[in-house]
Parts: structure tokens; C-alpha cells; sequence
């Protein structure tokens, strides 16, 4: 079948520049195309900045702050080389003679804390004028690259959050605070361990780094194409198969990827025209590719890097949050398949033929030890290495293994190119996270998490369920267009404590932000990775969105499903409970997904789907009443629609036996 997938690919790509569509949705994408000089300098310090994480993570991390600082040097200098001030007005094929000395700025407001950390540590408070003139550099050129290679929502909030800072006084009773003078600022910003190199830069420069690093080598091996095959020896034959394929293949790489858009411009290449072809409307195609792609960013082991922070927020080891995403990812990805499978009876779309499909035992004999490092790095996680230590083994273990295949084989070149792009795919995460440094240090010297948690409990009465749904909306609005981890740091920092107000646990709470901050990338009007499976589907973005929407829709229910019975996290779990929540919890995504397609076993009437939508909302509720409710409204519906059937079956019958 990877003939047929790459005949697909090879019609469509005629139609389609992939590289453009990247470059519409994705702010990363839309670099400087450098040849010559330019083009070597800059893959030299990319494999440079690489290499500094490399040997770092496997011989001896730097101080804290020395770390964060070297790494936002190399993060700030190349952003500021490779994305233009304007993508309408610069250059994109040189570098004009103001971004290098921009860049020289960048690497001397970073530096300058590496070659005198000695003495700033030891007039702690005090700084002199010259360190204030370095961190008000610092803070202006960090929000430019920030500018440059995100969305520019971020920058925008870490300007608001200092003016907030200096101007707090002025502010409505709720929100006011004394004000700060601009030292005071600069000096918690800049010289501080809670602004720009606090917890989010220091996960960024060590586990972070490490594991888009692996994810690069891996990438370099094949691994994309073979996981897409392997999908199609699994599920493809399936009824709707192609579609199936398009979530398992697309929640494999996205775990890995960590970028929504990108992932659904990689594989979605591959698994939309396949959907098309046997018969998805083209923007059903687009939303399943959006949707399977962004749930990789919740799916472990790799969150899009994003368990790692919440760990390290939640001072708890990356095993327990690995652990607690695990039911709440198969519950979401479950909803999916489940939703997909319906339309694709609705529509009596059938799988690919086998003969069409790659053989499943000669594809793992083949390529199947390409999947060992993505089991060795959880091997090591869960056996008490740091994510550091792991991701450091896990490219250890890519580089021989790649061997066994002369496709497959990491060559010095291939490495380099491995070592480049992943230093190049993690500049938009330290540059994101240094700026949300900004966000949460304004946190901590203003209290305006405490504030904004105030604000809306007090608009919920106190009510958890309306305290929940202003978080979602909150959510949803605060990770509009942000890289992952970036997403999880302002949405745990600015939506989470309201919930923990209302003693949720706060793995429970930081799962729920994190969750429908991903959502973001799948909620209109601003659904980019929704609109970019649109571009490849040749869809109408806005409806491709909301079909998007309501693809998710059945999985976004599981945040409330486990908020309300967090034993679904594992907390305080005991199996047979545990057992019955996951099983509830199935039928409540199931009669969802229901409600959403309005088809099972044949077309369901609207009052049949108000029914499934009540019972899935009454399954929110853990207890053993709501539960057997749920079990004899998905029984009334199976009855009910079995019944229809028979006699739509018998009316098609007697219709066939009097034309004839």
C-alpha cells in the first residue's frame, strides 16, 4: 500500500505545495531560505547549539541559570537570523546587516549573565545600572523573536503582563496592586530564577531540547513512513479504514512531533488523500487528520513535551503524569475511531482491499526495530532515569539500530541534518517559553494568577461545574495559536488555580487547562490545525473547522469525566472502581460520538440524539445510578434504532418486489 499512499501523494502534490501550506499555518515554517555562507553559518550554529545539549545532557548540566542562559543565546541569535521582521517586506533569502547586529545584542544581554554569574550572585538585589541596561535589552529583543517566530498573541500578553506590572495601581479594585518601578521589574525579570529563567526556560534548555532532538534523529530514520504503513497493515482493510489510519498514524507522530499543524502537514500528505479516495467528504478528511494530529500533543509518552513541565510544576515525578494521561488519551482517541466508524457505515464506505496493504510481518521484519527506541525511552523513564538521561539514551540507541537497514542508516550527513533540524524545531519553544517567564514572573510579583482565580469563582457563584466551563472558555482563548509547552505554562499559570480554589487535585486541573488548551488548535474562528488539513483536503477551511470541532467535541468531554472522578488520573484508584469508571466513561464518549455523526446501526431521528447527548452529560456524574442510567439509554437506543432498521429493511424490500 505505500506504492498506492505515495501515487496519491504524487497526484496531488501537482496540486498542492505542501511547503506553502506549512508556511501559511504554522508562524515556524516561514524561515529564510539560505544558500552559501549564510546558509552554512547558520547550520553550523544550529549543529553547534545541538551538540552543547547533547553533551550537557549526558556529561553535566551547567548551573540553572548559566544553562537557560546559553540556551536562549543560541535560541534568540538564530530566530532572529533565520525569520524576517516582515514576511512581507524582508528579505527571505539573505540576512540583512540589522538582524546580525540584532543577533549580536541577543548573544551579548545572554552572555553577560554566563561570564559574570559569579558576581551577580553575589549582589543579589542590588543591581548595577549595567545589569539593568542588559535586562531591559534582554526583555525588548526576546518579545521581537518571540514576534518573529510565534504566534504574536505571546509577545503581546508578556507586554501586557509588564505594563500590568507598572501600571497595577491604575487598575480595577480586583486586579490592582501598588505598582513596581522598572528596577524592580527588570531586576525579578532578568536577574531573577522566577522571569525569564525560571522553571519554564530550564525545562526547555534540558528535557525539552533533548526530546525534539530525538524526535528529529528519529524522524531521520523513516520512522514517519513507517508508522503510516503500519497503520495500513492494521486498520486499513477496516471499514472506513483509510480514516483510521489517519488517528493511529497521525497520534503516533504527534507525540512526537509536539506541533499540531506540522504533524497534520506531515502525515496528513499521506492519510487524506487516502480518506478521499474511498469516499470522506473532503472536509471530514481534513477535520480527522486535525483532530488525530492534535490529540498527539496528549497522548504520552511525550505530551509534545508537555508532561515534562507539568511534572516539574507539579514537583512530581514524569512517570505519575505519563501514568495519569494514559485513560484519558485512549478515552479521547476512542471517540474518534468510534465517530469515524459511524460516519463511515453512514456513508457504507468499506476499507482498502489487502492485496492493496502492506504485509504486517515482513513490514516488522523489515522495519519494525525502528519502534525500539520510542520502547527503550520509556523502558528508561519508567525505570527512574531522568527525561534527561533518557532522551540522552534513547538517541544513543537510534544511531546503531538505524544501521540495520540500508534506508533507514543514520550517515554522519543524516546525523548533522538530524542535529540541525532539531535545534532548529526547538527555537520556537525556548523563545515561547522564555516570554511566558515573563507572564508567570508577573504572576508571582503581582499575584495576578491569585486574582484571576478569584475573578472567576466569584463570576461561577462558587459552583464547580460553571467554574469549570469559564476555565474551558479561558483555555481555549489563552492557547489560541501557542507552541505546547507555551500553551500548558500560561493556561496552568492563569486558568488552573481556580480550579485547585475549588480543591480539584491539581494533576486533575492542570490535565483539564492543558487539555482544552490544546483544544485551541481545533476551536474557530482560529483552528489552524484544522485549516491547515483544509488547504491539503481542498476544503472550506471554516467548515472543515467545525467539523473539526465536532469530532473533538466527544473527547473533550473526558477533562469534565475525569475532574469529576479523578481516579481515571489514577488518584487514590483501586481497581474494581477503576474498572467502572473507565467502562462508563467508554459509553459516555460512545453515545456522544453518537450525538455528534446522528448515526447508528442507520440514521438516528433528533430526539434520539438529545437522548444520547443527555446520557453522556448524565455520565459526568460518577456513581452507580448515573451509570446504569447511561447502560439503559445506550440499550433504549440500540433497540430503537435495531427496530428502524428492520423496518427500513422490509419497506426496501417490498419497494424492490413491486418495481419488479
Amino acid at each position: 500500500m505505500a506504492t498506492d499512499a505515495e501515487k496519491l501523494l504524487e497526484q496531488q502534490s501537482g496540486e498542492i505545495d505542501f511547503d506553502e501550506l506549512l508556511r501559511k499555518y504554522d508562524t515556524e515554517a516561514r524561515f529564510r531560505t539560505l544558500t552559501g555562507r549564510q546558509g552554512a553559518f547558520i547550520s553550523l550554529a544550529a549543529i553547534a547549539m545541538a551538540l552543547f545539549h547533547f553533551y550537557t545532557a549526558g556529561f553535566g548540566l551547567l548551573p540553572a541559570q548559566t544553562q537557560g542562559a546559553v540556551h536562549l543565546a543560541f535560541a534568540l541569535s538564530l530566530t532572529i537570523l533565520l525569520y524576517p521582521a516582515s514576511q512581507k517586506h524582508s528579505r527571505k533569502d539573505s540576512i540583512p546587516w540589522y538582524d546580525w547586529l540584532i543577533a549580536g545584542g541577543c548573544i551579548l544581554a545572554t552572555m553577560y549573565l554566563v561570564v559574570n554569574f559569579i558576581e551577580l550572585a553575589n549582589r543579589s538585589g542590588n543591581p548595577t545600572k549595567l545589569d539593568l541596561y542588559m535586562g531591559g535589552l534582554l526583555i525588548i529583543l526576546l518579545l521581537e523573536a518571540t514576534r518573529r517566530i510565534s504566534n504574536p498573541v505571546l509577545s503581546c500578553l508578556a507586554i501586557a503582563a509588564l505594563l500590568y506590572c507598572y501600571f497595577g495601581r491604575y487598575m480595577p479594585e480586583l486586579f490592582a496592586h501598588r505598582g513596581f518601578s522598572l528596577t524592580r521589574i527588570i531586576n525579578h525579570m532578568y536577574l531573577g530564577t522566577e522571569g525569564v529563567f525560571g522553571t519554564p526556560l530550564e525545562v526547555s534548555s534540558t528535557f525539552v531540547f533533548m526530546f525534539i532532538l530525538f524526535g528529529s534523529v528519529l524522524e531521520k530514520t523513516g520512522i514517519g513512513k513507517f508508522i503510516i504503513d503500519l497503520s495500513l497493515a492494521i486498520a486499513g482493510w477496516s471499514t472506513g479504514g483509510p480514516a483510521k489510519v489517519a488517528v493511529v498514524s497521525s497520534g503516533i507522530m504527534g507525540t512526537i512531533s509536539g506541533s499540531s499543524v506540522a504533524n497534520v502537514c506531515t502525515t496528513g500528505m499521506f492519510t487524506i488523500p487516502l480518506m478521499k479516495s474511498v469516499g470522506y467528504r473532503s472536509s471530514f478528511a481534513g477535520a480527522v487528520e486535525a483532530v488525530a494530529s492534535t490529540g498527539g500533543q496528549i497522548m504520552p509518552p511525550i505530551m509534545g513535551a508537555g508532561a515534562f513541565i507539568m511534572a516539574q510544576f507539579l514537583g512530581v515525578s514524569y512517570t505519575v503524569v505519563a501514568i495519569a494521561a494514559i485513560v484519558p488519551a485512549v478515552l479521547y482517541y476512542a471517540a474518534v475511531i468510534v465517530q469515524v466508524h459511524l460516519e463511515a457505515q453512514r456513508l457504507g464506505l468499506k476499507g482498502l482491499p489487502r492485496d492493496r496493504l502492506p504485509n504486517l510481518w515482513r513490514l516488522l521484519k523489515e522495519r519494525g526495530f525502528l519502534l525500539i527506541p520510542l520502547v527503550a525511552i520509556v523502558y528508561f523513564l519508567v525505570s527512574g532515569y531522568t527525561p534527561l538521561m533518557a532522551a540522552f539514551f534513547g538517541i544513543l540507541t537510534c544511531i546503531p539500530l538505524s544501521w540495520m537497514n540500508r534506508e533507514t542508516r543514520l550517515t554522519p550527513s543524516k546525523l548533522a541534518e538530524a542535529f540541525e533540524a532539531g535545534a532548529r524545531g526547538a527555537l520556537s519553544v525556548a523563545c515561547a517559553c522564555g516570554c511566558v517567564g515573563i507572564i508567570v514572573g508577573t504572576g508571582t510579583l503581582t499575584g495576578l494568577a491569585l486574582r484571576i482565580a478569584n475573578g472567576i469563582i466569584e463570576l461561577s457563584g462558587g459552583l464547580l461545574l460553571p467554574t469549570m466551563l469559564l476555565t474551558m472558555c479561558a483555555s481555549i482563548l489563552l492557547g489560541t495559536g501557542l507552541p505546547t509547552t507555551a500553551n500548558f505554562i500560561v493556561t496552568s499559570t492563569m486558568a488552573a488555580p481556580a480550579l485547585i480554589q475549588l480543591d480539584v487535585p491539581p494533576l486533575a486541573a492542570y490535565m483539564f487547562v492543558f487539555y482544552f488548551g490544546i483544544a485551541a488548535d481545533l476551536t474557530p474562528p482560529v483552528a489552524l490545525a484544522a485549516y491547515a488539513g483544509a488547504g491539503i483536503a481542498g476544503a472550506d477551511p471554516m467548515r472543515t473547522g467545525v467539523t473539526a470541532f465536532k469530532l473533538a467535541l466527544a473527547g473533550l468531554i473526558v477533562p469534565y469525566i475525569y475532574v469529576f472522578n479523578p481516579i481515571l488520573l489514577f488518584i487514590d484508584a483501586t481497581p474494581l472502581p477503576m474498572i467502572q469508571a473507565i467502562i462508563t466513561a467508554l459509553i459516555g464518549v460512545c453515545l456522544l460520538a453518537m450525538f455528534s455523526i446522528g448515526y447508528f446501526v442507520t440514521d438516528m431521528p433528533w430526539w434520539l440524539r438529545v437522548i444520547a447527548l443527555g446520557g453522556a452529560l448524565g455520565l459526568l456524574d460518577p456513581g452507580t445510578l448515573t451509570d446504569v442510567l447511561g447502560l439503559v439509554v445506550l440499550a433504549v437506543i440500540y433497540g430503537v434504532q435495531r427496530l428502524r432498521k428492520r423496518s427500513e429493511d422490509q419497506t426496501f424490500i417490498q419497494t424492490g418486489e413491486s418495481d419488479l
